[in-house]
């Protein structure tokens, strides 16, 4: 037994107090801010909910054959949706596409940016680079406890959750993306007198794509996993049902449940890596290979 040296319980009550005062006179501006957040959430949710089952199901189904020009995928993606609708689950698997396409959305629009920055600044690098480290390594439960103190149950904590567990791999790899490439293509366009931003859009954004269409696919695959942990403070959808199963010792919609977020996954996974393949041979960054 490590000897009691340090009494820990003064430091404890410092870190709650020092939440304890940021929710008593921040509270209110961090719902504020995040407020567009649950407005996002709350319009795609109810949008997928009022869509026609078959109208999803076709567009889905089309996005793979337009994806891959081949049957195999929009097959496994008919029957992966069919499966979910058959399993009465199809209500709770929009919801749950709602906050990983929210998640998802949020997280593009805060790591892109933030990965060109530390691409252009071997200071930022310095600090962001730990920061990502410590929100991966972290338990999601840890930072879970802040967001449910801040905010209370709801939708608002599980999306900033989702959004803190999702974003690193992408923010990562928008930087290592862009500082990949070839100095001397740099160079090139820099003879040619084009201006930062006509080079970060016109050359590093399109050579680096392959590596930014991974990180995306990567942080909607983290987001969707987080549905579990989510719905653990009010986020509903398939993770709930799990959560039921679990509870209530219902093995059946559990395991569901659990089939249906499977199928999700991979609808998602596949979908979105064959149209980063196949852009990136539109734009001529790689052989097409589907």
């Amino acid at each position: 037994m490590f000897p009691d040296v340090l009494d820990t319980v003064p430091l404890r009550r410092a870190v709650d107090d020092a939440l304890e005062w940021v929710v008593m006179h921040w509270g209110g501006g961090f719902e504020a801010a995040a407020y567009p957040l649950l407005m996002l959430l709350n319009i795609l949710e109810r949008l997928l909910i009022a869509t026609p089952w078959w109208a999803i199901i076709l567009l889905l189904t089309g996005l793979a054959w337009l994806a891959t020009r081949t049957w195999r995928l929009p097959a496994v993606v008919l029957v992966g949706l069919v499966f979910i609708g058959l399993m009465d689950l199809w209500r709770d698997a929009m919801a749950t596409t709602a906050l990983m396409i929210s998640a998802t959305l949020a997280a593009i629009v805060i790591s892109i940016p933030l990965g060109v920055w530390m691409a252009r600044s071997l200071r930022v690098r310095h600090v962001v680079v730990p920061l990502l480290d410590l929100m991966q390594t972290l338990p999601s439960f840890v930072y879970l406890i802040p967001t449910v103190m801040i905010f209370g149950p709801g939708k608002i904590p599980a999306l900033i959750a989702t959004i803190v567990y999702a974003a690193p791999p992408l923010v990562r790899l928008t930087d290592l993306g862009l500082r990949g490439i070839d100095p001397a293509v740099m160079e090139a366009s820099r003879a040619f007198g084009t201006t930062p931003a006509q080079r970060l859009l016109g050359v590093q954004i399109p050579l680096a794509l392959p590596t930014i269409l991974a990180g995306v696919n990567q942080t909607t695959m983290m987001a969707l996993s987080m549905v579990v942990v989510a719905s653990m403070i009010g986020a509903g959808g398939l993770g709930y049902q799990v959560l039921q199963g679990i509870g209530r010792l219902e093995v059946s919609r559990g395991l569901f449940a659990g089939l249906g977020i499977v199928v999700l996954a991979i609808v998602f996974d596949r979908i979105t890596q064959a149209l980063g393949k196949r852009l990136q041979a539109r734009i001529g960054l790689a052989e097409m290979r589907i």
